[in-house]
């Protein structure tokens, strides 16, 4: 019996034969099954989770032939999906039909396995042409069916041979459809799960390529606006007036810069900021060559919808620290970004300067500069103050990760 269960196979016993080959036989039967169930549980292929149950049960049985039947509801037929000993061209491609007067169609229909042993005597059913033109003389039927769904199908057992199919082999049988049934759902809930996740996939690369559409096309708008504010300040008499505009201009153009940014690096999401204000920083100290401008930024990975207004705060520190910090002469200014811990983010802008005057309040300023900043700081949910660097003013921003969804690279 051991050398049964380690590869031998045992002879289908005769109805009354000795009581250890049918012992033999049915714990043959539990082999393969548990084995199939191996199968099914590490393939992530219906055709060949189907193949390998045609030819297991077909093992199990020592038949010549056996195929899974799909149910196809639409035409109300099968389709032969896998199969062993059948000739060419019939797995893929053979139909038969699933009404009560087919075995296969009478199993699916009332869920009652069917067992017929002298098909050419056959009574009840007709006998399937696929199944005469093979010389079969016995057939066994069973559904196949999952926990969940409709049925899958039939799951058949077909032999040339006289002989008998016993209850026992349709206990086997029914077993193997269940387990397959449960496999075949298993499978299909993978499948549709791959699906959705394609079809999300799609969606979000679409996404992407929309928002690099719009962030292009809103570059190019506020290329245009920043345009016609130089128009207007070269053709205004007013000093006063053709500051205002140079300053608005100058802001613009660095909204569109970002906006450029975005759609070049396909940052639609996610920024890291070593990059991307490093970047900025460039950018400023090309437009004041006389300025030393210093930057140390880590790496940290940001949303973009924090990233942006970001880096408006930073130019607008960076360029009024250019304007205001050394009035008679040049200096330094420097952009710190630090991420101590995977919490916490903290921007520091701070120069050697001539310092903001003793009654300086950031919330009471009529600048639109610092009102700007105001502004950006409460989009930024972070904490601003200004301190006495002695000599400058540093500015400090704390940020939090749990309100901004930070992540230290």
């Amino acid at each position: 019996m051991n050398s049964n269960l380690n590869g031998a196979q045992p002879i289908a016993p005769e109805q009354g034969g000795d009581a250890a080959d049918e012992l033999a036989y049915r714990l043959r039967q539990q082999q393969l099954t548990a084995r199939f169930g191996l199968f099914a549980l590490k393939t992530h292929d219906i055709d060949a989770l189907l193949q390998e149950a045609a030819r297991t049960c077909a093992e199990g049985l020592h038949s010549e032939f056996c195929k899974v039947m799909e149910f196809l509801p639409a035409e109300n037929e099968f389709v032969v999906r896998a199969g062993v000993g059948w000739k060419p061209g019939v797995v893929g491609a053979a139909r038969t039909g699933a009404d009560l007067d087919s075995p296969a169609g009478f199993a699916l229909r009332t869920g009652q396995p069917v067992i017929s042993n002298h098909l050419a005597e056959e009574t009840r059913f007709r006998t399937p042409k696929l199944l005469a033109d093979h010389g079969v003389k016995r057939a066994i039927n069973v559904i196949v069916q999952g926990d969940g769904g409709g049925p899958f199908g039939v799951l058949e057992v077909d032999s040339p041979t006289e002989g008998r199919f016993t209850d026992h082999d349709l206990a086997f049988m029914q077993g193997f459809a269940n387990l397959l049934g449960v496999a075949i759902e298993r499978q299909q809930a993978e499948e549709e799960l791959r699906a959705n996740k394609a079809l999300l996939q799609q969606a979000l690369d679409d996404q992407d390529v929309l928002n690099r559409e719009i962030s292009h096309r809103v570059k190019n708008s506020l290329q245009l606006v920043a345009g016609l504010l130089n128009m207007q300040g070269r053709a205004s008499g007013n000093d006063d007036l053709r500051r205002a505009l140079a300053d608005a201009e100058a802001r613009v153009h660095t909204i569109a810069q970002v906006h450029d940014r975005l759609w070049r690096y396909n940052e639609m999401r996610s920024v890291n900021l070593a990059e991307f204000l490093g970047e900025l920083c460039a950018k400023l100290r090309g437009s004041a060559p006389h300025f030393t401008l210093g930057c140390h930024i880590d790496s940290v990975i940001v949303p973009t919808d924090l990233a942006v207004p970001l880096g408006l705060l930073v130019n607008e520190l960076v360029t009024n620290a250019f304007k205001y910090a050394y009035p008679e002469t040049s200096g330094e200014v420097r952009v710190e970004l630090t991420s101590d811990s995977p919490e916490r983010l903290r921007l520091e802008v701070s120069d050697a300067g001539v310092g903001l005057p003793a009654d300086f309040n950031l919330a009471q300023s009529r600048s639109l500069g610092m009102r700007l900043v105001a502004s950006l700081t409460r989009q930024l949910g972070g904490q601003l103050e200004w301190q006495d660097a002695r000599p400058g003013t540093r500015f400090v921003l704390e940020l939090s990760a749990q309100d901004n969804g930070l992540t230290a690279s």
